[in-house]
């Protein structure tokens, strides 16, 4: 029985619009959808063809206002002359090798300048290619970790982590985060060898009655509770957002709180893994957000702001402590990618920071993120449907509620977070928002993000209070 020929399409024929795709006359009259496997298969998303600063634009004519910099990435906006100049200046060199095999100046330059931001307390780094991967390998090094003790403690297997959390896709990280709805279908294939604790989310977990520090103290209660109950010798790590993310929306922590929890992992010898993807790297206007905890993680992830999405890049930043315990037993982890260290990547990434450092950005996030917070309480904070506004630096959310009073949430089936996200990117009001649902108990509830640009202006930031006002109006009333 033969096999039959398939005729490939000429590049140059094939040509594509928001509605079609058209493989020219050798395929006349023969037209199909998309050939990309879209978030939902049935409903059509804008197209963009071009950029800059922080607006995208569309095949239609649309000039949509990034104000989330697509999931929190966009930091120092899109199409800069600068980064765009040292990724063609790093083609000229070299545009990838073998991690294993080979280094490259780009990797090394880039892995020193995150060490040092560290004053050397995270001392090595591992470079992939997102924050889902960084968060695999913060799982993987932090078990090697207790296999490579001069006293190995191979019963550590397992990992606590916090409800309403999100730590990436893959597997590993998916089984680590607790985003019901993208654990669901998962769930029977997931570790069953990690737990979860309540998040540190004072707009519904802290008693009205209760002072911050009393929060605190029942929620390192809780998680001593849980080393207990697990066996505090068979814990390899507590792993959290520095400041919750996609899945619970932009929470700050108070004050105390990564200090109690940390405490509890020095108690029982477990590591402190800090996810930074989203909240790191400037985003909350320090490099890192842990600077102003007053704790450093053992280990610690990084990725959106890290490259600026000119490149895929996510990083593991490795504490000295577990560096140490490497570099005396088998000096070398146990796992690799083939695209870590990619040196286009990583000389992109080292530009955008070189860029936020001269321009001395992170003081524009903190000064534009308090205008940001304020203009979203002064515009919003009556509305009877907006029960809380909270953020830091330019990470802030809104979260909505059907009664103020009872903080009642909207139901699941009511999809208000992504009607949100579909209104606005309509032509009458043309900006981008985050939208994540499941806020108030896994299942119910919405809210959405706001992620500006670091450089973003005065007036920017009152074009998206303003657009984001019309679109909740538009939507709730």
């Amino acid at each position: 029985m033969g096999s039959k020929s398939i005729t490939i399409p000429a590049l140059s024929k094939i040509k594509v619009t928001t509605d079609e795709v058209d493989l020219g006359q050798d395929n006349a009259g023969d037209s199909q959808s998309s050939a990309v496997l879209l978030p939902q298969l049935h409903t059509k998303i804008p197209n963009v063809v071009n950029s800059k600063g922080n607006y995208l634009y569309t095949d239609d004519g649309l000039e949509i206002l990034d104000a989330t910099g697509g999931a929190a990435v966009a930091c120092i906006g899109h199409n800069n002359p600068r980064v765009k100049a040292a990724i063609v200046d790093q083609l000229d060199k070299i545009e990838y090798c073998y991690s294993q095999f080979f280094t490259t100046p780009p990797v090394e330059k880039l892995s020193r300048y995150l060490t040092e931001s560290t004053g050397g307390l995270m001392s090595r780094v591992f470079i992939v290619s997102s924050g889902t991967e960084a968060i695999e390998a913060a799982i993987k090094m932090a078990r090697q970790y207790f296999t490579e003790l001069p006293e190995p403690q191979l019963q550590r297997i397992r990992f606590i982590a916090r409800k309403q959390s999100y730590h990436g896709n893959t597997m590993g990280a998916l089984g680590t985060g607790s985003h019901v709805a993208r654990r669901a279908i998962y769930e029977p294939m997931l570790s069953p060898h990690v737990s979860h604790v309540s998040a540190c989310y004072p707009y519904r977990g802290k008693n009205d009655s209760e002072s911050d520090a009393s929060y605190v103290a029942r929620l390192a209660q809780e998680l001593e509770d849980e080393f207990q109950r697990v066996g505090p010798d068979t814990v390899c790590a507590f792993v959290a957002e520095t400041v919750a993310g996609a899945t619970l929306g932009a929470v700050p922590p108070v004050p105390g709180y990564f200090a109690a929890m940390k405490e509890v992992c020095t108690r029982h010898g477990a590591l402190f893994i800090l996810d930074e993807v989203m909240s790191g790297m400037g985003r909350t206007g320090t490099l890192h957000a842990w600077e102003q905890e007053g704790v450093t993680p053992d280990l610690q992830t990084v990725a959106k702001g890290l490259g600026a999405g000119y490149m895929p890049i996510g990083a593991l930043l490795i504490g000295k402590k577990v560096v140490d315990v490497l570099d005396h037993g088998s000096g070398a982890f146990v796992h690799s990618q083939t695209y870590q260290g990619h040196a286009l990547a990583c000389a992109a990434a080292y530009e955008v920071q070189a860029i936020m450092q001269e321009e001395d950005l992170l003081a524009n996030v903190r000064e534009m993120g308090d205008y940001l917070g304020i203009s979203l309480q002064q515009r919003l904070g009556s509305h009877p449907n907006v029960g809380d506004i909270r953020g830091r630096g330019l990470f802030w959310a809104l979260e909505f509620v059907k009664d103020k009073e009872k903080k009642e949430p909207f139901p699941a089936k009511s999809q208000l977070a992504k009607r949100l996200q579909a209104t606005g990117v309509q032509k009458e009001f043309c900006i981008s928002l985050i939208p994540g649902n499941g806020t108030a108990d896994g299942k119910d509830g919405d809210h959405i993000i706001l992620a500006p640009a670091y450089n973003t202006t005065r007036a920017e930031i009152d074009t998206i209070v303003d657009r984001t006002e019309k679109v909740i109006k538009a939507v709730l009333g």
